[in-house]
């Protein structure tokens, strides 16, 4: 475990030892903020105009600002999480020191697991930038607690998901470049996958559509906790985790 830790600090370290770390973060942070933004500006708006016309009852902040923003959060992060994996093994394998970390005292799974947890730390980071727009909500409105964290919830392990495929991708290759376009290739193809199915009812339009990253953070974007979509992200980066260890593997025979 303090193999893993190591390399999760080292690789941490690496992001915001470069501009990465900080355009990702300033990025997502100026885009949630316009989001937010137009979302309060919006849900005002509407209010005034329902205590106008005489309707009764509040407007829900949890529907009609958080859910959406947490939703577009997701939509944002697809752009953003090819930019971090891209370089986890692509750019060990341009600059040579992939030999270096084959050959060091350190498993292939503790390799692997330490660059994806540093990758997601740094994920983590990013998400944090909206957690300072959320919590004006919670100072000045009432919203409900335990529906945002399932949705943040919901945002990690649909990161940790696209992180590990993300981390196979980067495997493949020594170009980033290469790497992060076919990554983001992947999570829109995923993205899109319930979109291509919407109006088709057969058997492998269901499969299909449940294997897109959408149908599942539907759930915790509704503050709804199910487990099936818990299992299914799992059993996704349990898969794309799988699958570079046997990538790492094949690296290490060629060297």
């Amino acid at each position: 475990m303090s193999h893993v830790l190591l390399i999760c600090k080292k690789e941490l370290k690496s992001y915001f030892a470069s501009p990465i770390a900080y355009l990702l973060m300033a990025f997502f942070g100026l885009i949630f903020g316009f989001g937010f933004y137009t979302a309060t500006r919006d849900f005002v708006r509407f209010s005034f105009q329902a205590q106008m016309m005489g309707q009764q009852g509040p407007m829900n902040v949890n529907e009609q600002i958080i859910r959406p923003l947490l939703g577009f959060a997701s939509t944002v992060s697809l752009f953003l999480i090819p930019m971090i994996t891209m370089r986890l093994f692509a750019e060990e394998k341009k600059t040579g020191t992939i030999e270096l970390l084959l050959t060091s005292p350190v498993t292939d799974v503790q390799i692997i697991l330490g660059k994806w947890l540093g990758a997601m730390l740094l994920y983590v980071c990013v998400l944090l930038m909206s957690v300072v727009n959320i919590a004006m909500l919670f100072a000045w409105g009432k919203p409900d607690l335990k529906p945002v964290l399932v949705a943040y919830l919901g945002l990690l392990l649909q990161g940790g998901c696209l992180l590990a495929i993300g981390a196979f991708i980067s495997t493949l290759t020594k170009n980033q470049i290469i790497a992060g376009g076919v990554t983001f290739f992947v999570c829109l193809l995923l993205w899109l996958l319930s979109w291509m199915t919407a109006f088709d009812s057969t058997g492998a339009s269901q499969i299909i559509s449940y294997l897109s990253i959408v149908t599942h953070f539907e759930n915790f974007g509704k503050g709804v906790l199910d487990s099936k979509d818990v299992v299914f992200y799992l059993s996704m980066i349990y898969f794309a985790l799988f699958m570079t260890a046997r990538s790492m593997e094949s690296l290490r025979w060629r060297a």
